[in-house]
């Protein structure tokens, strides 16, 4: 028994050695393989730079063989790019186009960035040749944020001065000079010579057309001296056109002709480089040529040859015959294979643009993102103060005749603070960034609390609330309840808003039950003025709303029945809508819901409230908060607590604040003067791992939760807050185990 065990291992441990040795060989020939890529790209690469194009494209193939052998996308990507590049220089732009779009489905698809971008920037060079400027610039575009992106300057002024080129081939002279003054910014920072040649001749040419032809003579001239001191013939040919153009403009004819002359000789002999890298399609239009011109002479020779035997003239027909069949069949070939290239290419073109048009609008999408968190954050901190200091004033008995005013502000800020909310809830719905968060809790009691706290809008408008709940329909489920809320709040705030001296009925009942899953139908109905057959169309779209006269009289963002819609169809559910002008509306949703037998013990906490075990007095916190107005509120709002504190403006002295005293919590700003609260939570991480560090924020966190976690703090307490929310967070941060808070 002992011995077959033994044996039993041994063949474990010989099948792992196997499998082990096996994985090495494995990865030590697509080793060699990488590296064997890597040479022979190497190869191309020079034989490009000479241009040697066919040799080049030769080995790319043979390398892309390998590629393919071992599924290396990276390389795959990067040699489809290079084919791409060949093909463009060889002017075969649609062949071009069908590998580059392989290119970056590649580099798409392995986050290749920055090849990605050198991608998109022949892509333009293309179509800056096909004269399709507007998809050129967009490419142009692409490749400049990708390379910014990764901090490849040297590459990114070359993109701005393409981009610039674009501009001035559309004669948007505007838009080209401050291109070209981006690029020839980075090249003089980096040393780019070629490209601050290049950038002060086309810089030069928009100077001129822009008014100041003295000024773009002496900028081109600029760009020419540094054309030819390094040589750069191609940018130098380029140049002196453009100076020619321009001495021509300013009536320097003899200077402009000079000029021309020089240009005209550069152009021939590299004409002469380009006319040796003639591609095979190319050259069967060339031997076409030649097969025709042979034909001519050939029927010739027979008009002149009157002595030639009968026999000689058939075999010389019938050569000509065969010659000229043979070239109809290869001009057939031909044509027929250029057209399914370009139907093929055709297609590839399509892709790509598909593929702009998606990372256009997913720039877009980021664009607004950050738009609106920066727009929410610029609001909520001033609303913090608004809330904060009308919360006082309240609480601090004012003058019987100031009370009104300062509900009137209560209002104000909290109306506009819902507003916001609004715009973040309707944003995050179409991003796809609203969670389902299911929790127990007492359906007929939720509904129950809603009503309670719309009573008193209801009152002032001496309506009457009613609430049905069917008999069938369970109490208790488990699902999102604050959802839930939030839709009956909306609902029935909207029927309150537009009904008077009427009624308002709220009704739960029963669809059906499958498995403990219950179809609940919800309907808050009224006789309020009713809303048009034609509204209707719109009544669930973002910021619509009756008329603008209903707007104006009653108020309103016209978001929270979009909003609404978007919350119930997270919830898999579905809205409808009856209405009728001067009769009422009613609006009713279903939505399943999970039932649960569990008892729900509900019950108010209060904080801070008789705490024995330790002394209040000797807590120790620091707020972190550059708005003087800030600082005094929450200093107010801790005090009130019997919590003791110290305020600092910045995240420098924050760090050194922590380094020399002891406190319980940090509340850490994040927008500062200086190092932000994030870099400076990250700072005291290195030197203090447990201390709690809250991030006490008006910046939208669901989008930033990661990089919050990243930079080590505890928890995050959004402004403006709840009083509640903040207390449970400072007494279970500061208690822990210690104390329960007392309920109620």
């Amino acid at each position: 028994m002992k011995s077959r065990f033994n044996k039993l291992i041994l063949s474990i441990l010989l099948l792992i050695c196997f499998s082990t040795a096996g994985q090495n060989a494995i990865d030590l020939t697509k080793d060699k393989t990488l590296k064997k890529i890597s040479a022979i790209t190497e190869s191309a690469q020079n034989n490009i730079s000479a241009k040697n194009y066919f040799k080049a494209q030769e080995e790319l193939t043979s390398a892309l063989e390998l590629a393919r052998s071992i599924d290396d996308k990276k390389s795959i990507g990067l040699i489809n790019s290079k084919i791409g590049k060949i093909k463009y220089e060889m002017e075969e732009y649609e062949d071009a186009i069908g590998y580059l779009i392989m290119a970056v489905e590649e580099q798409r698809y392995v986050e290749d960035t920055a090849n990605l971008a050198n991608t998109y920037k022949t892509f333009g060079y293309v179509y800056m040749n096909l004269k399709d400027y507007s998809q050129a610039q967009d490419y142009f575009k692409s490749a400049h944020l990708l390379f910014k992106k990764q901090d490849l300057n040297s590459y990114d002024a070359e993109a701005l001065l393409a981009s610039g080129k674009a501009y001035n081939a559309v004669e948007n002279f505007e838009d080209a000079k401050a291109q070209f003054n981006l690029s020839i910014s980075i090249a003089k920072r980096n040393k780019l010579n070629k490209i601050l040649s290049s950038g002060f001749i086309n810089l030069g040419y928009s100077e001129s057309k822009l008014g100041d032809n003295d000024l773009g003579i002496e900028t081109v001239n600029r760009g020419i001296y540094i054309a030819k001191k390094n040589n750069y013939t191609g940018i130098l040919k380029d140049g002196l056109y453009i100076l020619s153009d321009l001495n021509d403009r300013a009536g320097n004819h003899k200077l402009a002709n000079t000029y021309l002359k020089q240009h005209l000789k550069l152009s021939d002999s590299l004409l002469d480089v380009k006319r040796k890298s003639l591609s095979a399609e190319q050259r069967l239009k060339l031997v076409s040529k030649t097969h025709a011109e042979l034909q001519d002479e050939e029927i010739s020779d027979l008009e002149d040859a009157s002595g030639q035997s009968t026999l000689d003239q058939l075999t010389t027909i019938l050569s000509i015959a065969l010659i000229t069949i043979l070239s109809l069949l290869t001009l057939s070939l031909y044509k027929n294979n250029n057209i399914r290239l370009k139907s093929n290419n055709v297609l590839h073109k399509k892709n790509s643009e598909l593929i702009t048009a998606k990372e256009k609008a997913e720039i877009a999408a980021k664009t607004k993102a950050n738009f609106l968190s920066t727009v929410t954050h610029e609001l909520r901190t001033p609303l913090y103060a608004v809330t904060g200091l009308t919360n006082m004033l309240l609480d601090e008995d004012p003058k019987p005749e100031q009370i009104q005013h300062l509900k009137s502000l209560k209002f104000s800020g909290e109306y506009l603070l819902t507003f916001i909310n609004d715009i973040l809830q309707i944003n995050k719905i179409e991003a796809n960034k609203v969670d389902i968060e299911p929790e127990v809790f007492d359906l007929k009691k939720k509904m129950a609390n809603v009503i309670s706290a719309l009573k008193n809008s209801a009152d002032d408008n001496n309506i009457k609330l009613h609430l049905e709940y069917d008999e069938d329909l369970p109490l208790n489920y488990n699902a999102d309840q604050l959802k839930i809320s939030q839709i009956l709040i909306n609902l029935i705030g909207n029927s309150i808003k537009f009904t008077k001296d009427g009624d308002i009925w709220i009704r739960a009942t029963k669809l059906d039950e499958t498995d403990g899953i219950y179809n609940v139908r919800f309907e808050v109905q009224d006789n309020g003025i009713g809303i048009s057959e034609e509204k209707q169309q719109h009544m669930f779209e973002s910021f619509s709303q009756g008329s603008i006269q209903i707007n104006r009289k009653y108020g309103g963002t016209g978001l929270g029945l979009s909003i609404v819609k978007g919350l119930i169809e997270i919830m898999k559910g579905k809205i409808y809508l009856k209405s009728k002008l001067g009769v009422g509306s009613s609006f009713y949703f279903e939505v399943p819901m999970k039932y649960t037998d569990q008892v729900i013990q509900e019950s108010k906490a209060t904080y801070f409230k008789d705490v024995n075990e330790i002394e209040l007095s000797t807590v120790k916190i620091l707020v972190v908060e550059d708005n003087k107005i800030n600082q005094m509120i929450t200093k107010k709002i801790l005090n009130k607590m019997s919590l003791n504190c110290e305020v600092v403006d910045n995240g420098e002295d924050a760090v050194d604040m922590i380094k020399n005293n002891t406190y319980d919590i940090v509340l850490m700003d994040i927008h500062m003067p200086g190092i932000s609260g994030i870099e400076a939570t990250k700072i005291v991480r290195t030197f203090d791992k447990d201390l709690t560090i809250f991030a006490l924020t008006a910046v939208t966190i669901e989008d930033r939760m990661q990089e919050f976690e990243d930079a080590g703090f505890t928890d995050i307490i959004p402004k403006p807050f709840k009083q509640e929310d903040f207390e449970r967070k400072l007494f279970n941060a500061l208690m822990g185990d210690k104390v329960e808070p007392k309920v109620s």
